[in-house]
């Protein structure tokens, strides 16, 4: 059995490979204060979907549940969505399953902490 077909977006390919690239460069400026890596290199954020109506929804964990800026993470994240160009609002979800682990960080946060 197949797929079924994906429907097409309303914007332009061309334009959500930008504001998905943008997202990404904005991501990297919110740090764990705990970690020197900033969130999207240590592998906390998920998913991210981008509707047509320029909604973002953002799937994000924390390094630990009980993490002290649990409370203001999502908060940063969405800000950070936000500074993308074309993105009308956002909402950031915290989940927590799967957990995170050191196996999700990029190669440049394992670096970056000298773990590789």
């Amino acid at each position: 059995m197949s797929e079924p077909a994906k429907e097409a977006s309303a914007i332009p390919q061309a334009e959500l490979d930008r504001i998905t690239d943008d997202l990404i460069t904005q991501f990297k400026t919110v740090h764990d204060p705990e970690i020197p890596v900033d969130i999207y290199e240590l592998g906390l954020i998920y998913k991210v979907d981008i509707n047509d109506d320029r909604h973002v929804d953002v799937d994000m964990t924390l390094t630990a549940p009980g993490c002290p800026v649990a409370g203001e993470m999502p908060g940063w994240v969405e800000a950070a969505a936000l500074r993308v160009d074309g993105v009308k609002t956002v909402k950031v979800n915290l989940v927590f399953d799967p957990p995170w682990s050191p196996a999700r960080m990029s190669d440049e946060a394992k670096l970056e902490l000298n773990m590789l």
